[in-house]
């Protein structure tokens, strides 16, 4: 059984990293429907608003409902928040209702259920199995975006793809749900009550959450953005972009939960800041050619990666593995702020052309998060 939910649970997280391939349409939608850069990337950036909106609430959806008919719900939303998308053709504002809101909503239902699920079956290894249950979230990014890459070079229209995905990933999601189920000794009376009000005043959720929305903005500005990292990039050079940063993701998820589960938590959180930081403020030496782009996606999306597992790792050794849906889901919405930073990023690019400066400001920020945590230790011993 425990297989069956590291298997599902890989299937569903592939579903949704879909939107992770978003910067593969964007030039296509610019073209289609006259946006600019910053325009293209609101149904993107209102995903990342939605999504962990949502997620605070869907914790309690779990434990109230169970994994499974919370898993099923996420699924018939996500799938059909791409269907509304593909109407898009006629009015940019469906593909905002679509893939932003509707679809935002679902993801947000369904993502914290392989985590939190995963988790329970597997309490030994918090940091590993969470790495490998949302590993498909990056990986997905990478199928679609090849898929999406080669299809757009046959002439399919973004929209079109929008609605077969859409079909694609509400059939998947949907079945992988039925196997979303508590381990047998799981019980709810055991679990300890937290209420948001108690967490939120705990300076360690304070300290994890800007952390991890440094992280996050960092990801997101890399990843929305990545096929105009370089000017002169192919279309099919920055598919293999957005491919290779989706690879590295999934990869890095795995391996950052590895080397978590060996360390303390606060020592491997600012090695992940310092290693994006660093890595942004070297960008305008890197993206000078294809191959620059390539080891510039390569090595963002494997450090974006451990974002999406030592926090969730963090919240379980902290709090417990039972209230990693709820306080997790809480911290999650770090992703709200974060979702600002392709619209911040694409700004700054629509008047100067370049993420250079963008790049730099996110990358101090994310200096400060380092320094909060060495100033603050000892409240992470674990």
């Amino acid at each position: 059984m425990r297989i069956m939910i590291i298997l599902s649970a890989l299937l569903m997280q592939l579903c949704l990293g879909a939107t992770y391939s978003w910067s593969v349409y964007v030039q296509h939608l610019k073209a289609l429907v006259g946006i600019s850069q910053t325009q293209a990337q609101i149904p993107f950036s209102i995903f990342y608003f939605v999504f962990p909106l949502t997620m605070i609430f869907s914790g309690t959806l779990v434990d109230k409902f169970g994994p499974r008919i919370a898993a099923i719900s996420g699924g018939l939303l996500f799938g059909s928040g791409w269907l509304i998308s593909s109407l898009g053709i006629n009015n940019f504002a469906y593909t905002i209702l679509g893939n932003g809101i509707i679809a935002g909503v679902g993801a947000g239902i369904a993502y914290i259920v392989p985590i939190s699920t995963c988790i329970k079956w597997f309490p030994n290894n918090k940091g590993l199995v969470t790495g490998i249950a949302v590993a498909g979230f990056g990986g997905g990014a990478a199928l679609v975006s090849t898929v999406a890459g080669y299809l757009l070079e046959l002439n399919f229209t973004p929209f079109a793809l929008f609605g077969y995905f859409g079909i694609a990933f509400m059939f998947l999601i949907v079945f992988s749900g039925f196997f979303m189920q508590n381990p047998p000794n799981f019980s709810k009376a055991d679990a300890v009550k937290f209420s948001f009000r108690e967490v939120l005043s705990d300076k360690r959720f304070i300290i994890l959450y800007f952390a991890m929305f440094t992280g996050l903005a960092a990801g997101f500005a890399i990843n929305a953005n990545i096929k105009e990292l370089y000017k002169s990039a192919t279309l099919m050079t920055g598919v293999s972009a957005v491919s290779f940063f989706a690879i590295a993701n999934a990869a890095g998820r795995v391996i950052w939960g590895s080397i978590f589960d060996r360390f303390n938590s606060r020592l491997i959180i600012q090695l992940n800041l310092l290693s994006q930081a660093l890595l942004l403020f070297a960008s305008p030496f890197i993206l000078t050619s294809s191959l620059g782009l390539q080891i510039f996606a390569l090595t963002a999306g494997f450090n974006y990666g451990g974002v999406l597992v030592v926090y969730a790792g963090s919240v379980a050794r902290i709090w417990g593995a039972d209230k990693v849906g709820s306080i997790y889901g809480w911290l999650f919405s770090a992703n709200i702020p974060g979702a600002v930073a392709p619209l911040f990023a694409g700004y700054f690019y629509d008047i100067t052309g370049s993420f250079t400066v963008p790049m730099s400001i996110i990358a101090t920020i994310i200096l400060s998060a380092i320094i909060l945590l060495n100033f603050n230790k000892n409240s992470f011993v674990t």
